[in-house]
């Protein structure tokens, strides 16, 4: 019988978010990220609130999230998993994230005000400073949007 070995899961706060992405205020789209395994996945959280932004035009009276925002939450979540995996094996710490590719992009259900939503990316494959991971995004448990992307990483 094989035994088993328990691997220990990282987290981000907030602080160690903004260490990986260059992202600020109002366009930091995830507040931390949970169960960080190495970089082969993670769980980004954003919990929206109705005082965001973006709210005040899209849409008045009706408030939705952006679908191409949870686009980039998903994209942040999955740069700040490279960028910690980056700085904890490579001598290199100073790594930007630049966006790729976005495919199989679908939007299930509106995310609202009050809503947190759990960007779950799992890594597809990495090719040396590429990576390329699928999303999804959850709340309360359901699926309200799916996508695959790609991002590299520079030298800044």
């Amino acid at each position: 019988m094989m035994a088993e070995t328990a691997t220990e899961l990282a987290s981000a706060d907030i602080q160690k978010v903004m260490q990986y992405l260059p992202h600020r205020y109002p366009f930091l789209m995830i507040d931390k990220i949970i169960e960080i395994d190495g970089d082969d996945s993670g769980i980004g959280i954003k919990n929206v609130t109705v005082n965001e932004p973006q709210f005040t035009g899209h849409f008045p009276g009706q408030p939705i999230f952006p679908g191409v925002l949870l686009i980039e939450a998903m994209a942040q979540t999955a740069g700040a998993i490279c960028c910690r995996h980056i700085a904890e094996t490579d001598d290199v710490k100073s790594k930007q994230v630049f966006f790729m590719t976005i495919d199989k992009c679908k939007f299930r259900k509106p995310v609202v005000p009050g809503d947190q939503v759990r960007f779950h990316m799992k890594k597809i494959t990495r090719k040396r400073t590429m990576w390329w991971f699928r999303g999804e995004a959850r709340v309360d448990g359901f699926l309200v949007a799916q996508a695959e992307i790609g991002a590299m990483l520079v030298a800044e």
